[in-house]
């Protein structure tokens, strides 16, 4: 038996308004206050396309390869659910804006079918028994992305809506916070016997990617249990219950006739015009694969590098950036990675790359040990001040004259005879403590090469 798989994701646009009128896309507000009659679908209220909605939506065509249509069309979606306020869904259906291309997910590359513009339903709001409204989202514009029915696992369709996601945060599309929304994924699976296709089911709201994964594998495990005892899958659409881990059938899956789809008449076709496409292509960033490909060729990163450093534009733009400034591209790998993305958890990137870039010098060129590397770094990250200000505040800047550090040596000796005798007498770690008396004496300023120079000089051979 072989899995078969295909998605339909849901992927909210960075636009200000919603996608036919002038109310705020920003669904965050008090309930039912981003509204008017256009959204509430109120009669004789008309829409009018938002251009900046088209363009994103052509944007994220072009990044997934797709063949973007001159002309296309909207539709209208008939089903009466309570989040609908009109009874329809303005949505487009036999001509898209855009067919075709795909996506790369390792070695492999899924085809996409369609990605085309619609928008978005109200979102229902459960509490206390009673199930509430609030039509904030309604009329945001979305694009939905339909691939292919050529993924193989649940796990790959995790990594492709991941994917997804990376694409259009890169590309500036969507944020694509799934805690809010703005990325939803349907999904589609049977499970094929030889050239025998199996019956789909369809997993709706599927909204992080951990239940897309799940649902996914109980949703193939309840098929193959199903096939294999001889029984037939009948076709559903499914709803995942996290709570107890079970895709659980709310209806029986609907078809493109069950839509009753027809052309919207009261928007004219969308022209797509061969300027506009090859503005809105000017405008594109290099994309997170193409960029992956030329870190590999031209900076000799370990691929758990790259990947977690291309996994956001912000970050992949500001290790270009330090790179540019300090030309050693796994020492600043180490560093993002280890230090300065562990103090981005608590906000944005906030200390300037030049200055992330000075304080590598400064540890290169010895003038900071690295653990006053560190420190200097976290302090800049906090306070917003540059490295010059802080060292001259901090006094970090590492004791590298061996005049000064000698005597510093000279006072560790005497003050540890016996230490200084163990040492001599074959015991390697007491040379240790006494480098860390020099480091305590500095206050961690002491160039610790030096100084385990000095005291080697000071101490004379030991008898291993």
């Amino acid at each position: 038996m072989e899995t078969v798989i295909g998605l339909e994701i849901h992927a909210q646009l960075k636009t200000e308004t919603k996608l036919f009128c002038g109310c705020r896309a920003d669904s965050a507000g008090p309930p039912n206050s981003r509204t008017c009659p256009v959204c509430l679908g109120m009669p004789g209220a008309l829409p009018v396309l938002n251009k900046r909605a088209v363009e994103l939506a052509i944007r994220a065509a072009l990044a997934f390869h797709c063949e973007i249509h001159p002309r296309s069309s909207f539709a209208r979606k008939n089903y009466f659910y309570p989040d609908l306020p009109k009874g329809y869904q303005i949505s487009q259906y036999d001509e898209p804006l855009a067919s075709g291309g795909w996506l790369e997910l390792g070695e492999r590359r899924i085809g996409l079918r369609r990605l085309h513009l619609e928008e978005d339903a109200a979102k229902l709001v459960h509490q206390g028994g009673r199930s509430l409204i609030d039509f904030n989202r309604a009329g945001v514009p979305l694009i939905e992305i339909v691939t292919e029915p050529e993924v193989r696992s649940p796990r790959e369709a995790r990594e492709l809506l991941q994917a997804v996601r990376r694409t259009l945060r890169y590309i500036g599309v969507s944020n694509c916070d799934m805690e809010k929304g703005e990325l939803r994924c349907d999904a589609n699976i049977s499970l094929r016997c030889g050239d025998r296709a199996g019956t789909r089911t369809e997993i709706k709201n599927l909204n992080s990617f951990r239940a897309l994964e799940e649902a996914l594998a109980f949703e193939e495990a309840r098929q193959r249990a199903l096939l294999l005892a001889g029984r037939e899958v009948e076709q559903q659409t499914l709803d995942w219950d996290e709570a107890s881990g079970r895709a659980v059938p709310i209806r029986g899956k609907e078809e493109a006739e069950d839509y009753r789809y027809f052309p919207e008449p009261d928007l004219p076709p969308l022209l797509i015009s061969s300027d506009w496409l090859e503005e809105v292509k000017r405008g594109l960033p290099e994309l997170p694969e193409e960029r992956r490909r030329r870190w590999r060729a031209e900076y000799g990163l370990p691929e758990y590098d790259i990947e977690v450093l291309t996994e956001e534009r912000e970050i992949a733009d500001y290790f270009e950036a330090a790179v540019r400034l300090f030309p050693h591209p796994k020492e600043v790998s180490n560093w993002m990675m280890t230090e300065l993305l562990r103090l981005a958890k608590e906000g944005e990137l906030r200390l300037k790359p030049a200055d992330f870039a000075q304080i590598l010098r400064l540890v290169e060129e010895g003038k900071l040990n690295r653990s006053a590397g560190k420190e200097l770094l976290e302090e800049c990250y906090r306070t917003g001040k540059g490295p010059e200000e802080l060292l001259q505040e901090r006094d970090l800047l590492q004791i590298s004259d061996a005049g000064e550090l000698s005597a510093v040596v000279s006072a560790v000796l005497a003050e540890n005879p016996q230490a200084a005798a163990d040492y001599k007498g074959g015991k390697e770690q007491a040379l240790s403590f006494l480098l860390g008396q020099v480091m305590r004496k500095t206050k961690g300023k002491a160039d610790p090469k030096l100084a385990r120079a000095l005291l080697l000089e000071g101490l004379g051979p030991n008898r291993t």
